[in-house]
């Protein structure tokens, strides 16, 4: 399994001197589209608890109910080195629907996933959907946060 084994934010950044370019390109988006949800360093959940086993970039932040009833602080976007490409995930819904599914196939991305899409060069993606969607998911969680927010789409946030 492909691990950064960063713990700070300039330490993600840096980690790989070749994608470094690639997620300042999203970051800069984000901070123009959504200035109000705050960058932060996901360190990864421990393998006895609930949350995602990798260290990634966060954008903003919820509470995310576990089965277990357990809350944990999880990212409204999340944006992650992967082995071969870089990976955005997004834990927001838009009439019920992850926000995403008004953009699969028009971003340019190499794959799209449930809530998350990636992509090998930021230079092919397109540009104005992909602000076009962080606006909306920044829309969306001004909004109502605690209606908007999901980890999955078959677990809603109880917030």
């Amino acid at each position: 399994m492909f691990k950064v084994k960063a713990s700070t934010l300039k330490d993600y950044f840096n980690w790989d001197p070749e994608r470094k370019e690639s997620l300042l390109f999203i970051d800069r988006i984000l901070y123009q589209q959504a200035p109000e949800l705050k960058r932060w360093f996901y360190h990864k959940s421990a393998n006895t608890t609930a949350g995602m086993r990798t260290r990634l970039i966060g954008y903003g932040w919820f509470l995310y109910e576990v089965s277990s009833g357990a809350k944990i602080k999880w990212p409204i976007i999340g944006l992650a080195l992967q082995k071969h490409y870089v990976s955005v995930y997004l834990s927001v819904l838009k009439d019920d629907k992850p926000i995403l599914d008004d953009y699969v196939h028009k971003l340019g991305a190499l794959r799209y996933g449930c809530n998350h899409f990636s992509f090998a060069d930021p230079d092919k993606l397109n540009l104005s959907m992909l602000s076009s969607l962080i606006k909306a998911v920044s829309e969306e969680v001004k909004k109502g946060a605690h209606k908007s927010l999901q980890y999955s789409k078959s677990k809603k946030s109880k917030n």
